[in-house]
């Protein structure tokens, strides 16, 4: 088995110091190339102007960097509605994300309450309310049938009722 050793709180600010120093090495260097490449793309673009001449050449002069300006702009329009548009669609698909998670519903935790305590939650402590659920039930009355002992001393009668109910389904 290998033991893991925890490393001291010293050698652990040591290495976090080293990190960030090299980090910062490396935003310096990214910072340094953002601005060589500007400087090459702007010697590039846009080369010092000839101001040597007479007055026909710098009006010439004059309306080629104001077409280049014209042109920078367009693509600058067309940039900022492009990135628009796609911000738009980001947020549109971030609300689809959230529709099709749903809402969580939190996991509900059983409350033993009684009819009245939970109206009196429900209508608030002003309202007192008394609600007994056996007030409003039908009550029903069981009736025992008693056989009175004149028929069961009495059988030639049950005979003649079972007669007569032997006759009507014969019959139909």
């Amino acid at each position: 088995m290998s033991e893991t050793k925890k490393m001291t709180s010293s050698r652990r600010g040591h290495l976090k110091s080293l990190m960030l120093q090299i980090a910062a090495t490396w935003i310096e260097e990214e910072k340094n190339e953002a601005i060589a490449a500007k400087e090459a793309y702007m010697a590039e673009s846009c080369p010092a102007p000839d101001l040597s001449g007479d007055m026909a050449a710098l009006a010439e002069l004059c309306k080629k960097i104001h077409g280049a300006i014209d042109k920078i702009d367009e693509m600058r329009y067309d940039t900022e509605s492009k990135v628009s548009k796609s911000d738009k669609e980001i947020d549109d698909l971030k609300l689809k994300v959230v529709e099709l998670a749903g809402v969580k519903k939190p996991a509900l935790k059983k409350v033993r309450m009684s009819a009245d305590a939970m109206l009196q939650a429900l209508l608030g402590g002003k309202h007192k309310v008394n609600m007994d659920l056996r007030a409003n039930l039908k009550q029903v009355k069981k009736e025992v049938k008693e056989e009175p002992s004149e028929q069961a001393g009495d059988w030639r009668k049950n005979i003649e009722d079972k007669a007569d109910r032997k006759k009507m389904f014969e019959t139909s």
